[in-house]
């Protein structure tokens, strides 16, 4: 059933997760001992399918605004018999107030808005618990927006580049770029001292 979906989605050309990057991530959930995940961005299912096939105590909340995209992940979560674990809202995520908690927040949506999206749920992240954004060298082309000719792909990879600034600068998580598949970032909150 899992090749069945990496086929749908090479033919329709619906961007899922890679290999390397679902690896890595895998690893960290097991060792992280991860229960809760909220997905941003669901395409048709397969992250959150594989990440709830990790463990049984695992559930996810995901978020898909496509309905195409959308129906096609509820077909494939229910082959996978997962539906009771896996929480699919067919939305736009600005539309969605979350109040629940994660141990991971899993950034995989529109590049241009990871900035907004970090800030609209990284206080629904548990204390101890990572956040991670997908597709940070945008397919080589993050650090090389000055050389692209068309005019969209240059400005959302400046968006790209900008919100890479932006995690430099900030002191409320450690950052740190994975450079597997398409390059993750891995965020953790600082701990404060009290």
């Amino acid at each position: 059933m899992i090749e069945e979906m990496l086929n749908y989605a090479s033919i329709n050309k619906v961007p899922i997760i890679d290999k390397e990057s679902l690896s890595f991530i895998t690893k960290l959930i097991k060792e992280k001992n991860i229960k809760s995940i909220l997905e941003l961005g669901s395409a048709i299912g397969y992250s959150a399918i594989n990440f709830a096939r990790i463990n049984e105590n695992i559930t996810i909340t995901t978020i898909e605004r496509d309905t195409i995209r959308y129906n096609e992940a509820v077909k494939n979560i229910n082959k996978f018999k997962l539906e009771n674990r896996i929480n699919l809202i067919n939305d736009d995520i600005f539309n969605v107030n979350i109040i629940d908690n994660y141990d991971l927040i899993f950034i995989d949506a529109a590049k241009s808005q990871n900035e907004k999206f970090l800030n609209k749920f990284k206080n629904n992240l548990n204390e101890n618990g990572i956040i991670i954004i997908d597709n940070l060298s945008f397919h080589g082309l993050v650090g090389k927006s000055s050389e692209i000719k068309g005019k969209n792909l240059r400005s959302l990879v400046k968006k790209i580049e900008n919100f890479l600034e932006y995690l430099n600068n900030q002191n409320e998580f450690k950052v740190e770029i994975v450079k597997v598949g398409d390059t993750l970032c891995v965020l953790e909150k600082i701990q404060k001292n009290i």
